[in-house]
This record gives structure tokens, C-alpha cells and sequence, in this order.
């Protein structure tokens, strides 16, 4: 009986074809449209300052639960939801024209004379809230999908995809690869003196960034085939898991600094990496390889996890780039200065540039007068590459304006302290928390998932104790991350 529940849950999770870009996006459009809904009320009313219980119920309501029932109950009618997050949030917006933030005595006070005088400096990588936003929302939907995936109510078109196609679970993933990619640069950029430290000092450094993940991957591997967990093999092999993918990352990376050293734009890295790969994957054996062989050795049982690892490396180089020019303060513009000008030089101008130019080279990659490749999100080939970059920089271009016309005096403090006050108003305390401790979040994910999955018959569950089960599960969630928070609590790697 055990085997053949065993046997019902991994058929569960396989074979499935995804759903459309169209499909994919209504949904997704509910993240930036609730950070929209959350600034509004903060901008407008200071609803969550203080931060009181009451706070934090409507946080979590509006950070999670929508995500929560974007992904379940109001899967087949997201139009429906986009409309009721909007629609409040315009309301508000437009008949209460004075915002609420930042106080007026706090946007006119000058520095005290005796202000340190580096708290008075302006951090030049300040904390950008639409980022801190947007990755939090990434990590809140990945956490609830890993979980709701093995429930009835989870719509099979957003579950990974066997072979080829596109669902929400792919695009999971990727954007997971592709946030992180976007914070990792700002070390870099925080101590850019022109010379590059010698390619052993950066491996050294980048090992101890991916010791801790792969033991994650090793603990996982272990426990799984130790518990005789259910697994779907296609998805990275018999022995691979996302944690040794994103622990081999940061080698990699410090690898290719070199190569940044001689091609100075990791997006044309990232590009080069990804077309090279497409190719090895067209014109040899490899696409066969890794679709067909059978599984008789180390490489061929893992052959999954190792050769999209090369695709996941391009993802991240990408994040990289993005965060090249929306981690940096952006640069004062005149208000009298063209729309030209300001797509060029202002932070939301590049990101609208930079989403416009990967949707295209997207579906030139896709389409039947271009490449007329198909998305794959198991060999993480070059349009699945395009794909994971088109949509989270249109993503965080959105997130970025709304924070721009929502909180338009953010960065007009005159000291850092201040902005960085102002910021974390401007910001929700849950998805700061997740942000803040994604690692922790991620590790809980995954630890309740299975625990859920080895007491309950999630597959036989009804509606109303699925949600029981999920509401739950994100709450513990959301509330370890707050704890960690007011603890002053950072788990980094």
C-alpha cells in the first residue's frame, strides 16, 4: 500500500506539459500588484506603522495569503484578483493625494553638526526597497508551491513540466537562480578598486559560500533516499538536487571574473555562456543525452542536475548584471530632462530598456522566423535562459515603479541613518524577514514539506483542510522570519 501511494504521488508530479506565458504571467502579476496594494496603504494611511498585530495580520493577509490563493482557489479566474487588488489600491491612492510618508519634520530636519560624519553620508548601494519587495514575494511563492505542489488543489499546468513547455513552478526555479544573482554582485561592487584578487584567493573565498549548500544538498540526498521519499528523477537525476546547483554556483562565478576581466558586461557573459550551451545541446549528442540515455553511471543518472547546472550559471550571471545598475544610488536627474535621457540613466528607465530587450531576444529564440526553439526548463536551454530573464526584470521594473511614484521623496534624506529608516518603512516587515534569512525560510520550506508529506494523505485531502494545512504552513513560516528579524537574527552563507 505504502509503495503504490509512493507510486501515485510521483505520477503526481510528472508528466505534466505546463500552461501558457499568458496563463503565467496573470497569475504572477498578483506579487507586484500586492506590493502595490501594501505601498499604497503604508504610503497613504501608515498602516503599518507601528507595527502592531493588526499590522502583521494585514501583512501576512496581503504578503502571502493573496500569493497563497493566486496559486490555488483563484487560479482559474486571476483577472478577478488583479482587479480586486487594484482597484482598492487606486481608490486610496487617488482620493488621499497627501501621503502619509515620510513625516515632514523628518524630510526637512538637517544633519546635527555632531551627526558622525559617516552617518551623514549617503550609502552609495543603499537598500532598495522594491528589490527587498520583490525577492521576498519570490521566496514567499517558492515556499508555497513546494508545498501546494503536492495537493489536489495546486493546479497541475503549474507544475514542473517534463520535457518541454513553460508553468510557474519552472519559472520558480530560475527566478530563485536569478534573484540571487542580483544581491550577489554587491560585494563586488563594494569594494571595486580596478584590481581583480588572484583566482585562488576568489576560489577560496566562493568555497565557503558553497561548502554550506552543498552539506544542505548531501543532508537532502541522504534523508530522501534514507525516508524512501517520493522523488520525480527527471528533474535534476537520482542524486542531484537545487542545493548542488546553487552550490556550485559561486566557483563558477569566480571563474568567469576573469573572463569579466576581457568582456566587461555580464549580460553578454551570460548571453555567450547560454548560446554556447544551446549549441552543444543542438549539434551534438548532448540534448539526446540528457533526454534519453539510460541511467548507468554516475553522470548519466545525474545528467539533469549536472548539464543544466551550465544554463543555472547563465541565469545567475544575468541577476548579476541586472544588479550592476539597480544596486548603485541612482544618479540625480533634472526635471526638465527628456524621456531619452531618462530611460538611459535613471534606474527604472534601464530596467524598462533591459525588459524590453530580453522579451525580445526571447522570442526571437522561440519563434518559428527565429530560432524556433522550445522552452526547457530540464536542460535550462537558451530560451528557458531568456525566458527566466525577461520576466524578472519586467517584474522588478514594475516593483521599481511603484515604489518610484508611491514613495517619491525616499532618497531625499539627508543622512543615512534617515533613509534607512525611511526605507524600511517603505518596506514589509514579512517580506523584509524573508529576504533578510532566506536561507532559514528556504531550509523550513523544505523541512515542513516533507514532514507534511510523510503524515498526511495529501493527495486525498479536501479543500478546506488543504488551505488548514498551507495557511498554517506559510504562517510558521512568515513568523520564524519575523522572529529573526526582531531577534537581529542573519543566517548568510
Amino acid at each position: 500500500m505504502a509503495n503504490d501511494y509512493k507510486q501515485l504521488k510521483t505520477q503526481h508530479v510528472s508528466g505534466h506539459v505546463g500552461s501558457s506565458l499568458f496563463d503565467i504571467n496573470s497569475v504572477s502579476l498578483s506579487m507586484p500588484l500586492t506590493i502595490l496594494l501594501w505601498s499604497v496603504l503604508q504610503s497613504r494611511m501608515r498602516q503599518f506603522t507601528p507595527y502592531t498585530a493588526s499590522a502583521f495580520f494585514i501583512d501576512l493577509l496581503l504578503s502571502c495569503g493573496i500569493t497563497l490563493v493566486a496559486t490555488t482557489v483563484y487560479s482559474s479566474s486571476p483577472w478577478l484578483l488583479n482587479t480586486l487588488l487594484v482597484a482598492p489600491a487606486a481608490m486610496i491612492y487617488f482620493t488621499d493625494s497627501k501621503p502619509a510618508m515620510p513625516r515632514q519634520s523628518s524630510a526637512r530636519r538637517p544633519p546635527k553638526k555632531s551627526d558622525d560624519a559617516e552617518q551623514a553620508k549617503l550609502d552609495a548601494l543603499p537598500i532598495k526597497p522594491f528589490l527587498t519587495n520583490y525577492r521576498g514575494s519570490m521566496m514567499v511563492i517558492t515556499c508555497i508551491a513546494i508545498l501546494a505542489v503536492d495537493f489536489r488543489i495546486f493546479p497541475r499546468r503549474f507544475a514542473k513540466v517534463e520535457n518541454w513547455g513553460t508553468s510557474l513552478m519552472d519559472m520558480g526555479v530560475g527566478s530563485f537562480v536569478f534573484t540571487n544573482g542580483v544581491v550577489s554582485v554587491r560585494s563586488s561592487l563594494k569594494t571595486k578598486t580596478g584590481e581583480l584578487p588572484p583566482l585562488a584567493k576568489r576560489l577560496v573565498a566562493s568555497l565557503r559560500h558553497a561548502l554550506p549548500l552543498i552539506a544542505l544538498g548531501t543532508v537532502r540526498l541522504v534523508s530522501v533516499k534514507g525516508l524512501d521519499y517520493a522523488e520525480h528523477v527527471t528533474e535534476y537525476g537520482v542524486h542531484w538536487n537545487f542545493f548542488f546547483t546553487l552550490g556550485f554556483i559561486p566557483p563558477f562565478v569566480a571563474i568567469f571574473q576573469s573572463i569579466f576581466a576581457l568582456v566587461p558586461s555580464y549580460a553578454v557573459l551570460s548571453c555567450a555562456l547560454a548560446c554556447i550551451y544551446e549549441i552543444a545541446l543542438d549539434k551534438t549528442n548532448l540534448g539526446a543525452f540528457i533526454l534519453t540515455a539510460q541511467r548507468t553511471d554516475i553522470l548519466s543518472k545525474n545528467r539533469e542536475g549536472i548539464f543544466s547546472f551550465f544554463g543555472y550559471l547563465a541565469i545567475f550571471l544575468a541577476g548579476q548584471s541586472l544588479g550592476t545598475y539597480t544596486l548603485p544610488r541612482q544618479v540625480p536627474l533634472d526635471k526638465d530632462a527628456s524621456i531619452k535621457t531618462r530611460l538611459r540613466q535613471s534606474i527604472l528607465g534601464k530596467l524598462v530598456v533591459s525588459s524590453v530587450l530580453w522579451t525580445a531576444l526571447f522570442y526571437i529564440s522561440i519563434s518559428y522566423y527565429g530560432l524556433g526553439l522550445v522552452v526547457s526548463r530540464r536542460l535550462a536551454n537558451l530560451p528557458y535562459f531568456l525566458w527566466v530573464c525577461s520576466f524578472n526584470t519586467y517584474q522588478i521594473a514594475i516593483c521599481c515603479a511603484i515604489e518610484t511614484f508611491v514613495f517619491p521623496n525616499l532618497y531625499t534624506a539627508v543622512a543615512r541613518g534617515e533613509e534607512k529608516q525611511r526605507c524600511r518603512e517603505a518596506t514589509s516587515q514579512i517580506l523584509y524577514a524573508v529576504n533578510r534569512n532566506g536561507l532559514a525560510v528556504f531550509l523550513l520550506a523544505n523541512l515542513l514539506t516533507g514532514l507534511v508529506n510523510l503524515t498526511m494523505p495529501t493527495l486525498d485531502m479536501g479543500v478546506v483542510n488543504t488551505m488548514a494545512v498551507l495557511v498554517t504552513y506559510i504562517t510558521c513560516i512568515a513568523g520564524l522570519a519575523i522572529w529573526l528579524d526582531r531577534a537581529d537574527v542573519s543566517i548568510k552563507l
